[in-house]
C-alpha cells in the first residue's frame, strides 16, 4: 500500500513489539491475557452512579480549561494533606490520562535538541514522546540486581551540557520497582547540582507494597522542578474514563494550558466528577485491590521462581513482574511468540521497554490467582514439552 500522504517522519513505521505481540492475541482462543496493565477491576458502583447523577443535573459541557475547580481542590487537599507537598492555586491542571500529561509536560519544557534522561527499563511511551517534542532521549541502565532501582552515581554518569530533564516512574512499570525515601534524596542532589527538572510519573503511587509511597516533589528544594504526573486508572480503576492530572509551578501549567487549548481543552467534565468522588473516598476503594494486587504479584513471584529457566526478582510496587527469560535461550519476542502458540498465555517482549531489556518480559497480574495459577501451569508445561 502506497503510504504517499504520510509525513517522512512516519512512513518507517514505529510500531513496537509490544503492540505487535497483542495483535497476534487475535488469532487464538482460549488466552490467558497477562500482558497490558488494564485493571479486572470495575470502577467502584459509587463512583459510577455519583458522575451520572452529576451528568444527568448538566456536567455535560466543556470544563474549565485546567480542570473541574472541585477535582482541582480535591487533588490540592490530597497531596498537602498526605505529603505536605505545598501545591498552590493555579499549580494543578487535570488532563486526558497521564500519557497526555506527559506530552504536555514534555513540550512545555524541551527545545530542540534538549536530551531527556529516561531509566532504562521504561514505560514505552515515554522515549517516543521525547522524540515527537524534538527532544533527544538518553537512556540509563538499571540493573536486576540492583533491584531495577536507579542510583544516582549512573544518573550522573549520562548527564551533559544539553541534558534538562529526567523521568522519575516509582513505583515502576515495568519491573515493580520502587525508589526509597533515600534513593529519592540521593537522586535530588543530583537533580539540584546540575539544575535540572524532574518529570515524576506518579501512576501506581497506591500500589507500592514495601514502603509507604513517598514522592520526590515534596523534598526540599524540589517542588519548583518538579512536573508531577499523576492518573485516577490504575489507582482507582479508572482506566476507561481517560483522567490525570499534572502537578508544578504555575507558569508551567499556564504553558500546558495554552499548548493543550489546540488539543482538546480540556478533560472530560463527567470523568472529571467521577474522579472527584473517586479521590474523596480513596482509602475505602484503593485499599482492596491494594491488597489483591499484593497477594498477586506474592503468588506469581513464588510460582514464576519455581519454573525451570525463569527467574524474577520479587516487585515492591504496582501490578507487574520483570520475569528474567535468558534460560530459554530465546530473545524476547521468540519466547513471548513461544508461549503464546504453546501455552496460548500473552506476556510483553522486554525489549519493548528498552534495547537493553531483551532477556526479559513482563507480566502484568490483572487476572485473579486462579487464573494465574492455570498460567503458570501453562507456562510450566510447555517448558516439559520443549525440553
Amino acid at each position: 500500500m502506497s503510504k504517499k500522504f504520510l509525513s517522512n517522519k512516519y512512513k518507517k513505521s514505529i510500531s513496537t513489539p509490544m503492540g505487535e505481540v497483542v495483535e497476534l492475541a487475535n488469532k487464538y482462543s482460549d488466552i490467558i491475557n497477562l500482558s497490558l496493565g488494564d485493571p479486572d477491576f470495575v470502577t467502584d458502583g459509587e463512583i459510577i452512579e455519583k458522575a451520572f447523577i452529576d451528568t444527568q443535573n448538566g456536567c455535560t459541557g466543556y470544563a474549565d480549561s485546567t480542570g473541574d475547580p472541585e477535582l482541582i481542590e480535591e487533588i490540592k487537599s490530597f497531596y498537602n494533606d498526605s505529603y505536605k507537598y505545598g501545591v498552590n492555586d493555579g499549580e494543578v491542571m487535570s488532563v486526558v490520562g497521564a500519557c497526555h500529561g506527559m506530552y504536555l509536560a514534555l513540550e512545555s519544557i524541551i527545545d530542540d535538541g534538549d536530551e531527556v534522561i529516561i531509566p532504562e527499563p521504561y514505560f514505552t511511551p515515554y522515549y517516543n514522546q521525547i522524540e515527537l517534542v524534538r527532544g533527544v532521549p538518553v537512556t540509563v541502565e538499571t540493573k536486576e540486581e540492583d533491584g531495577f532501582r536507579l542510583k544516582a552515581e549512573n544518573l550522573e554518569e549520562v548527564i551533559t551540557e544539553k541534558t534538562k530533564a529526567i523521568v522519575i516512574n516509582s513505583p515502576n512499570n515495568p519491573t515493580g520497582a520502587c525508589l526509597s525515601k533515600e534513593d529519592l534524596i540521593e537522586i535530588s542532589k543530583v537533580v539540584i547540582k546540575y539544575d535540572l527538572v524532574v518529570i515524576a510519573d506518579e501512576v501506581y503511587s497506591g500500589f507500592s507494597f514495601v514502603e509507604k509511597f513517598f514522592p520526590i516533589g515534596s523534598l526540599p528544594g524540589m517542588k519548583e522542578r518538579t512536573i508531577t504526573l499523576g492518573s485516577f486508572s490504575k489507582d482507582y480503576a479508572m482506566t476507561g474514563w481517560r483522567i490525570g492530572y499534572v502537578i508544578a509551578e504555575k507558569y508551567i501549567i499556564d504553558c500546558i494550558r495554552d499548548i493543550n487549548e489546540g488539543i482538546c481543552f480540556s478533560a472530560p467534565s463527567m470523568s472529571q466528577r467521577a474522579a472527584i468522588h473517586g479521590i474523596r473516598n480513596r482509602d475505602k476503594i484503593l485499599s482492596p485491590m491494594a491488597q489483591e494486587y499484593k497477594k498477586r504479584v506474592e503468588y506469581a513471584h513464588a510460582r514464576i521462581n519455581k519454573i525451570p529457566e525463569l527467574s524474577v526478582t520479587k516487585p515492591q510496587g504496582t501490578f507487574y513482574l520483570f520475569v528474567n527469560i535468558k534460560g530459554t535461550g530465546m530473545s524476547s519476542v521468540e519466547y513471548s511468540k513461544y508461549l503464546l502458540e504453546k501455552s496460548k498465555v500473552l506476556v510483553i517482549p522486554g525489549i519493548a521497554f528498552g534495547e537493553n531489556c531483551d532477556d526479559y518480559v513482563r507480566i502484568a497480574c490483572t487476572v485473579g490467582v486462579l487464573e494465574l495459577e492455570e498460567a503458570f501451569n501453562r507456562m510450566e508445561s510447555a517448558v516439559v514439552s520443549r525440553s
